[in-house]
């Protein structure tokens, strides 16, 4: 046999699997990061974009992005595209819950193991791998004898006596409160013992991000908890999902989606969640306080939540969310927890000039890849007081290429008004230094378009705000978008009917734009999308990264007003921000 490299970590998910080692240094968010159908790496930022996971040991640092990681993880473990192992630098919750649930509803499971970063180093240019529970072998070679099948049993669901349970809990656990209800608390309970809680926290509301349709394992798994009768038990809404309801026959949509997207949103209702279809639950009225414990998912809102409202949740997986909503109860960790909110990484901005909106999604962008699992402390926005829709779209970049479920803004966020209150006394932590000309980098990054053509200009992601929609209606004011040109927007139903009452809307489709509602840019695709659009334009740093790989075209991004002005003239304008224009200048030789 070829000589192996022998390590041992710690197993998340126990099992035993072998196959050709897929090895990337950059974490990977499976929703919109990869194909739920083929396995295929569809993240075309990524080192492994065009990569097919299917049999092979995938060794990544984390995931990151998209708390519907899990949702992709399940279904491609129930179509047989998953990858054969995951091996990962950090415990990961939201792919190692769609392995959990997998086994629950699918009998179906693979391992995933967490082994540090000094040991993750030695898998670089390493051809195969094989995992057996907590350890990992590395080969060079393929070994003669090391590729049989491999005998993989399910783990059993007994909770662990380490987490400390109420009466309340014991009856969940016991089937007393129906099988839903058990099933459920059965998963919270594993997840709890993996992130190592020693006691669980009630919370007040859920925000639910499994109803975006991925494949027929996300409405199975719904379906299946309608059966077994599931009730919510405390005030829950729902994220986007993945068709307009109402409309989906009306846009064109093939009923192929357009029918099991809409059951999905309809399976989460019958268990008692409010239909709200918004990835931006932070503009309902049912909005968390500063310090309330909440379960949300949904990406962006997490992040929200945490850094903006100083409400209390992780970032919740898909499948979690509702397994929580149904029992009331959380593990106790992490963003719960006072000690866990701290900053771990100091971000210094360099001097800026005068600032438009192009200029938060992009910082948002760039610090969430600097972050990685970090919470940041930002310096340097002091006095330039950004808005709420700034914040959310600074939040939502930084969700997209981070782990992070909170950032800290200095003199800014309500935590870190007085920076000194997030940092630990007493504790050296990392400072980085941002350079204009870094920016400029990450600006080129979402500018995949290499023509000025635009043919499709995407606004709400997101979901657009009312002050948005005031800020949009001003911009189109006495204009009419070009006729080649697609404008559309997605929104939730309240904010819509707030910006109607108020005449935002009238002036809006006098332009020319279209109205979604329920689902998001995200999950949008043709005929929405023209299919011989080559070049769309958004304001969203979100979009921007995500829209090559989710719908197959290039990007310009940049602020609103460019936008707008994209939308009359087919063309965009190719200029740089004032405050980016300096980083031409400082820009070294060999990168321009």
């Amino acid at each position: 046999m070829p000589r192996s490299i022998s390590l041992s970590g710690r197993s998340l998910v126990g099992g035993a699997a072998q196959g050709p080692l897929l090895f990337a240094d950059v974490g990977l968010s499976f929703w919109g990061g990869v194909e739920p159908g083929t396995g295929e790496v569809i993240d075309r930022h990524h080192p492994l974009s065009g990569e097919y996971l299917s049999g092979r040991v995938l060794a990544i640092p984390s995931g990151r992005g998209s708390c519907t990681g899990s949702s992709v993880l399940m279904e491609l473990i129930s179509n047989g595209h998953a990858p054969a192992a995951l091996v990962l630098v950090e415990p990961d919750e939201i792919l190692t819950l769609g392995v959990l649930v997998a086994q629950t509803i699918f009998q179906r499971s693979l391992p995933v193991l967490c082994i540090g970063r000094e040991a993750f180093a030695a898998l670089r240019g390493q051809a195969f791998a094989r995992v057996e529970n907590a350890a990992l072998s590395l080969f060079k070679q393929l070994p003669d004898d090391a590729w049989q099948p491999l005998d993989n049993p399910l783990p059993d669901t007994v909770a662990s006596a380490s987490i400390e349970l109420t009466e309340h809990d014991r009856a969940l656990l016991d089937g007393r409160h129906g099988k839903a209800a058990q099933m459920a608390m059965q998963i919270v309970l594993r997840m709890a013992e993996l992130q190592g809680a020693r006691n669980l926290v009630d919370v007040t509301q859920a925000h639910i991000d499994g109803c975006i349709y991925t494949g027929p394992a996300s409405l199975r798994f719904a379906e299946q908890l309608v059966q077994w009768g599931a009730n919510v038990s405390v005030p829950t809404t729902l994220n986007s999902i993945s068709v307009d309801q109402r409309r989906w026959r009306e846009l064109g949509v093939d009923p192929a989606l357009g029918e099991p997207a809409s059951a999905l949103g309809d399976a989460y209702m019958a268990m008692g969640a409010q239909l709200s279809f918004t990835c931006a639950p932070y503009l309902l009225d049912s909005a968390p306080k500063a310090g309330e414990q909440i379960v949300w998912a949904e990406s962006n809102a997490v992040v929200y939540a945490n850094s903006v409202l100083g409400a209390r949740t992780l970032k919740y997986p898909d499948y979690l969310d509702i397994c929580i909503a149904l029992t009331g109860r959380a593990p106790l960790i992490g963003c719960h927890l006072d000690t866990q909110r701290k900053a771990r990484l100091q971000i210094e901005l360099p001097a800026l000039g005068a600032l438009d909106d192009a200029f938060y999604p992009l910082l948002g962008y760039h610090i969430g890849a600097l972050a990685g699992s970090r919470i940041p402390l930002v310096y340097g926005l002091e006095q330039y007081s950004p808005s709420l829709d700034d914040l959310k779209s600074f939040g939502a970049a930084f969700a997209t290429t981070s782990a992070a479920p909170l950032f800290h803004i200095a003199g800014v966020t309500p935590e870190a008004i007085d920076p000194l209150q997030v940092l630990e006394p007493d504790t050296c932590i990392p400072v980085e230094k941002i350079r204009l000309e870094d920016l400029l980098l990450s600006w080129r990054e979402l500018n995949s378009a290499r023509n000025n053509r635009v043919d499709v200009v995407s606004l709400g992601n997101p979901h657009f705000s009312l002050s948005e929609f005031a800020q949009l209606a001003t911009l189109c004011l006495g204009r009419h978008k070009h006729p080649h040109v697609v404008l559309a927007i997605t929104c939730g139903r309240a904010v819509l009917e707030q910006a109607h009452s108020v005449g935002h809307i009238a002036v809006i489709e006098a332009f020319g734009a279209t109205l979604v509602t329920d689902t998001c840019w995200c999950m949008l695709g043709e005929p929405v999308i023209p299919p011989a659009a080559k070049n769309l334009m958004t304001n969203s740093g979100k979009f921007a990264h995500y829209a090559p790989g989710l719908v197959g075209r290039k990007v310009h991004f940049a602020s609103l007003k460019e936008c707008v002005d994209a939308a009359c003239s087919a063309t965009a304008s190719g200029r740089l921000p004032v405050w980016l224009q300096p980083a031409v200048q400082l820009e070294s030789p060999a990168h321009v």
